[in-house]
């Protein structure tokens, strides 16, 4: 399978016109169709100008979907996003309990500390005064 002058200027990331030049100049063989529209053998562009990243990932083969049909995979999905939102509200149930304690806590020690009732000592008890 061939490539244009285009589709070998986005396999490279380079430009149509560098591509061209290079074609011209005889550092790439290229065949031209009737049509006038270059044909390059992909082994001869990317003997001179190396793959793009992006064009080795489209390369590479993708991990086959176990659950081809669009239900089963709708269902399977579905049945995640169900899961997640069951961890959600358990974990807002904890953290609403959290902070039912903390601020059980806080009021515990606000009224300790707020409590500055003189305290009775055994002279005051002794001589009557309270």
């Amino acid at each position: 399978m061939a490539y244009t002058l285009g589709e070998a200027a986005k396999a490279t990331g380079k430009s149509k016109a560098t591509i061209s030049k290079a074609i011209k100049s005889g550092r790439i063989s290229a065949i031209k169709d009737d049509t006038g529209t270059f044909r390059i053998d992909p082994a001869e562009l990317h003997r001179v100008y190396p793959p793009t990243a992006s064009q080795e990932q489209e390369e590479t083969p993708r991990k086959p979907v176990v659950n081809t049909t669009n239900d089963g995979l709708i269902r399977e999905l579905q049945a995640r996003l169900d899961a997640a939102h069951e961890r959600l509200a358990d974990k807002e149930t904890v953290i609403s309990d959290l902070r039912e304690d903390r601020d059980k806590w806080r009021q515990q020690a606000t009224a300790l500390l707020s409590d500055q009732r003189p305290r009775s000592g055994f002279w005051t008890r002794l001589i009557g005064k309270t």
